[in-house]
């Protein structure tokens, strides 16, 4: 058989080629010349599996290692017959501590705590989930919205966008991008939307581009319906809209998932998956020599300190999103590079706290956020 990598994925380089033959190559340059006569296509967001890629090619699956699989014309390959999955919740930590420093570099540049204020969760699958969990262990009210799992669970836990739009102080987008339908995302924020928000929030795009209507942010950035701006994910990628840039807090290279943790597991889900469908043994595949932190261990003391300072210390330690703002800045014309040579960082759980005169209610809340605690004194 013939395996088409995305050659970006990590760790699955070696995995396949005992039982197949692998052809890595960057998503912009798998072709349908390429993939005439393969069997899979292991892939990321930037190959777009549509029929103009698939129309007469032998391609009976294909896995993309993202929780995202907007990139996959799902109708075309169910009417040919072309089985297909992603990797839900594989980045969902990754996602989640881009968002936690996010929050506190941004309220350091406010000089204002983020205990006590409300942030608007828009989509809560995996990542959402996390991002909630988070909120409330450092003292936010977090409001959900999900109207898919508020269909099937019942509204106890939801609100609604009305409600967000009229109490969040923040609010942080996690869906899928649905182009229709009644759970559509595209330009979810679009000038309806924030022509209705009440408090002038801090609006945070890391799920998809598309979710934002480019030109009613910029306008409601220029007429103070919002407050400020944290982008990951852009309109027309790679070309993003500098004018946006500008106006945000923080802008980055869709790198809020880009976490070794959630990596490695998306190539995991997809090895597996490609197993199973194909009968391969590897079904119980997973990947080795994921790279340590360069910093795994982080120093602090509470001494005649807040909380909220060690809190933001800790999570900044592990991941300061003004590197990756700063780097997308100096040279805007390199998002791709910037994106695919991205310098991976890992997840807080892949880092020990070594604490001197921290609370234990403080060192509790470390532990909810993923990090371990070392020696203390």
């Amino acid at each position: 058989m013939k395996i088409i990598i995305d050659d970006k994925i990590p760790y699955i380089h070696g995995v396949f080629e005992q039982v197949a033959e692998v052809i890595y190559l960057p998503g912009n340059k798998t072709t349908p010349e390429v993939v005439r006569d393969a069997d899979a296509i292991i892939t990321r967001t930037r190959t777009i599996c549509n029929e103009n890629l698939l129309k007469g090619s032998t391609v009976k699956f294909i896995a993309t290692a993202t929780i995202g699989f907007d990139h996959i014309d799902t109708d075309y390959c169910e009417r040919v017959g072309i089985q297909w999955t992603n990797a839900p919740g594989c980045n969902a930590g990754s996602v989640n501590q881009y968002i936690a420093s996010a929050l506190f570099s941004w309220s350091m540049r406010q000089r204002t705590d983020l205990a006590g204020k409300t942030i608007g969760i828009v989509g809560v699958g995996q990542v959402g989930s996390r991002v909630a969990k988070t909120c409330e262990t450092i003292g936010m009210k977090a409001l959900l919205n999900d109207p898919p799992r508020e269909r099937a669970e019942g509204a106890k836990i939801f609100t609604n966008l009305k409600t967000i739009q009229q109490e969040a102080d923040i609010i942080t987008f996690h869906v899928p991008l649905n182009m229709t339908g009644k759970d559509a995302t595209f330009h979810l924020a679009n000038t309806e939307f924030l022509a209705g928000l009440k408090k002038q929030p801090l609006l945070i795009n890391s799920c998809r581009g598309e979710v934002f209507d480019t030109e009613a942010v910029k306008q409601a950035r220029n007429s103070g319906l919002i407050s400020g701006l944290v982008i990951d994910c852009w309109e027309n990628e790679p070309d993003l809209d500098l004018e946006l840039l500008k106006m945000a807090d923080f802008g980055t290279p869709h790198i809020a998932g880009y976490s070794k943790d959630g990596k490695a597991n998306g190539t995991m889900m997809s090895v597996q998956a490609v197993s199973r469908f194909f009968n391969l043994g590897l079904d119980d595949w997973k990947p080795s020599g994921v790279e340590p932190p360069e910093n795994a261990i982080i120093s602090t003391d509470g001494n005649q300190r807040r909380e909220y300072s060690i809190l933001a210390e800790v999570i900044l330690s592990a991941y300061d999103i003004e590197n990756d703002d700063n780097e997308l800045r100096r040279d805007t014309l390199s998002f791709e590079k910037l994106r695919g040579d991205y310098p991976v960082r890992r997840e807080f759980d892949s880092f020990t706290v070594e604490a001197k005169n921290v609370k234990e209610e403080t060192l509790d809340k470390l532990k909810k956020l993923g990090f371990g605690i070392g020696k203390r004194d």
